[in-house]
């Protein structure tokens, strides 16, 4: 079995997921990307031995079997819809913005399209989808992140908190995944990911603090269960490129691909 793969935005992440297929994966092609800047995007991968197409997000679909978005949360839409429409595989790296886009999912059924949800920076989700067979009491994730890694997020804007010059630790948000994934949607697509493979986004509890001491993205996350309780913590490295992403994303991308080929599949 093979796929064509094609990636939708060619920033860090969609970058580090290309060179890998052009190294070379058996079972996978990489045939097309996407990108606002189209002229930029063609010079990156110029490169390449066989350098994909540059299409629209829109066009992406028709490229490939399998379409890995990792673009911006406002275009999600004009990537996954397309899709979804012609019963194809979508690999959401915006997974908050799946929960806003929630039709997507339900159209999936008709048109007999695939949701596939990498793990990304978060460890830990084949247990909490057992779990989820049974009862949970409680579902609880607390991120710390450098303060960069934090900047320009609509809820700090909205909100007016500045994170600017910390010299301890700041609570910046407390709630529900889902009202975390509005107010955060480049930081805590993790939150999102959780609270689907667990108890939902309005029942999984999210803190976020912008926290000076700590130099990785940090997730902790704490399950209560009818089947077990367990607690899990993530350190993630942030790319230099783009503090808010963990270097272990992009690898989490390649796995699940490497995954849709491979005789051998370890988890769910």
């Amino acid at each position: 079995m093979s796929y064509k793969i094609a990636i939708g935005s060619l920033g860090t992440i969609g970058y580090q997921v290309a060179k890998k297929l052009e190294d070379g994966i058996e079972g996978l092609t990489l045939t097309a990307v996407s990108a606002s800047n189209k002229e930029k995007a063609a010079e990156k991968v110029s490169g390449f031995a066989h350098p994909p197409s540059v299409v629209s997000a829109q066009q992406l679909a028709d490229a490939a079997d399998i379409i890995v978005e990792c673009a911006p949360a406002a275009i999600f839409r004009d990537i996954a819809e397309p899709v979804i429409e012609e019963g194809k595989k979508l690999m959401p790296l915006s997974v908050g913005a799946l929960l806003s886009h929630w039709d997507l999912v339900e159209r999936a059924k008709v048109t007999g399209a695939k949701i596939l949800v990498p793990s990304g920076a978060l460890l830990g989700l084949d247990a909490v989808r057992a779990a989820s067979e049974g009862e949970f009491k409680s579902v609880t994730m607390v991120t710390r992140k450098p303060p960069a890694g934090l900047a320009g997020a609509p809820h700090l804007i909205d909100n007016n908190i500045n994170i600017e010059n910390l010299s301890e630790p700041k609570l910046v948000f407390e709630g529900s995944a889902r009202d975390g994934a509005k107010g955060f949607p480049a930081n805590v697509n993790v939150a999102a990911a959780l609270a689907l493979a667990g108890p939902g986004p309005d029942d999984t509890s999210l803190q976020i603090w912008a926290d000076p001491t700590v130099s990785r993205n940090t997730h902790t996350i704490k399950v209560a269960a009818s089947s077990a309780d367990f607690e899990m913590k993530m350190l993630s490295i942030p790319t230099p490129e783009k503090p808010a992403t963990g270097r272990i994303v992009a690898l989490s991308v390649i796995a699940s691909l490497r995954a849709q080929v491979s005789p051998l599949v370890i988890g769910a």
